[in-house]
């Protein structure tokens, strides 16, 4: 093959330390933006960047050659420092790891949906109870008495 031809859609999710609500509704748009930014230098495209005041959910596509964990962590470090230079605070920081999951073309309209929905949606299920739910999903073991720090 002369080309190499892919669709790779990820589900990111990642909260703030200790799920702290930094991301007020005045925040948001501008935090989402810049991240944009960032995985456009990334060589990757946010769908969709949502979430509400204790945590983030990103739709993205990227390239085959392009490590996503290389993105979230400059998507990540970048908004950190952004947050610091813009807000003033310097407690801000987001949690440790993250969570990925892979999204199949077919669902990536139901994602979507899903993460334009946030505001909704944790009226009734907290962040702790959504992201348990997914990695029970997509069928990750794990230890529930370490997943948040």
């Amino acid at each position: 093959m002369a080309h190499t031809h892919s669709s790779l859609y990820y589900h990111l999710v990642w909260s703030t330390k200790r799920r702290e609500p930094w991301l007020t509704q005045d925040v948001r748009p501008r935090l989402y933006s810049y991240m944009a930014g960032i995985f456009e230098k990334r060589h990757a495209k946010a769908l969709l960047i949502g979430g509400v005041s204790d945590h983030v959910h990103a739709l993205c596509s990227t390239r085959p050659a392009i490590a996503v964990s290389d993105i979230v962590k400059e998507v990540k470090q970048g908004s950190s420092r952004w947050f610091h230079e813009t807000y003033g605070k310097s407690a801000f920081a987001w949690q440790e790891g993250y969570g990925v999951f892979t999204v199949s073309p077919t669902h990536r309209e139901g994602v979507y949906d899903y993460i334009a929905k946030q505001e909704e949606h944790h009226r009734q299920e907290t962040f702790e109870e959504e992201y348990v739910r997914f990695l029970r999903r997509y069928g990750i073991e794990t230890d529930e008495r370490f997943v948040f720090d």
